[in-house]
């Protein structure tokens, strides 16, 4: 999935204004723009469109998880410089403090069903021999079930 989709979508689910979505990059000690904002939201097709990088989604979703779980007195973490959709899972599941049961739950009110097991597969490093890609359908079906949830 494209991270502009990723940021649209959080923002449409949790009615995030300009000025929250700015305080959000603040969380995680990083300073954006308005217009920067403004830019990464637009369609693809707008030619003032321009992709967010990986680097400034992974800040943006820790700054959410610092904003909805608390600021820990340990340093930042270090953003990643490459994200994938199975990073941005995670990062999700422990912005929103979520548990497998949650996110199973999430997956079935979209019409897709996962087993534990094939859940946790998504969560392991990339080098153990159960992991699994997260695919786009599946990051995309998550991101849907956390909106019917969450949107008010």
């Amino acid at each position: 999935m494209l991270n502009n989709d990723v940021l649209r979508r959080i923002r449409y689910t949790f009615d995030f204004s300009d000025s929250e979505m700015i305080g959000i990059f603040g969380e995680a000690d990083f300073e954006v723009t308005r217009s920067e904002i403004s830019d990464w939201l637009k369609r693809d097709d707008d030619p003032a469109y321009i992709e967010c990088s990986d680097t400034k989604l992974a800040i943006f979703l820790n700054g959410l998880i610092n904003k909805r779980r608390g600021r820990k007195d340990v340093p930042l973490p270090e953003p990643e410089k490459r994200l994938n959709n199975n990073i941005i899972f995670r990062k999700l599941r422990i912005a929103l403090d979520l548990k497998a049961e949650d996110i199973l739950d999430i997956l079935e009110s979209v019409d897709l069903k996962l087993s534990k097991h094939e859940l946790s597969a998504f969560f392991r490093k990339n080098d153990h021999k159960h992991y699994r890609e997260c695919l786009d359908q599946i990051l995309r079906k998550f991101l849907q079930g956390v909106q019917a949830k969450y949107r008010k």
